[in-house]
């Protein structure tokens, strides 16, 4: 599968910026997980992972986004990166909102998370914490 889609985990994977390619990312970080044998940590990764593609998508206007991922003893991260300048938004969330939980999600849902801006865009990212084996 990653051989296909290609592997954030060598190197930054292109997504052509389209709500597809969140499901997608999701493919590939889950498959980077089993890979890492971190399984347990796919769903998380996996709904984090996509809230971010999905931003990046609605949000900048990009014709492509950045996928990439890392791993450190103890830690991953997942990097999404776009050629908006933009900062995202931290949103209060009430009960009934349908749409604005995404960051919401990845700040309640990763250890940290936080943007990297650069000359041309940011990189959006976020880290949880892994038992490693």
């Amino acid at each position: 599968m990653l051989e296909r889609l290609g592997d954030p985990s060598i190197a930054e994977v292109l997504l052509i910026s389209q709500p597809e390619s969140a499901g997608r990312a999701r493919q590939m970080v889950v498959a980077v997980m089993h890979k890492w044998a971190l399984a347990p940590y796919g769903e998380t990764v996996e709904l984090l992972t996509s809230e971010l593609v999905g931003n990046a998508v609605r949000h900048t206007g990009a014709l492509s986004i950045g996928l990439r991922t890392r791993r450190q003893r103890g830690w991953i991260r997942v990097e999404v990166r776009d050629p908006s300048r933009a900062l995202p938004c931290l949103l209060p969330v009430r009960e009934l909102d349908v749409t604005g939980r995404g960051l919401f999600l990845v700040d309640h849902f990763s250890d940290r998370w936080g943007v990297n801006l650069q000359s041309r865009g940011k990189t959006t990212w976020f880290e949880l914490r892994v038992q490693d084996r």
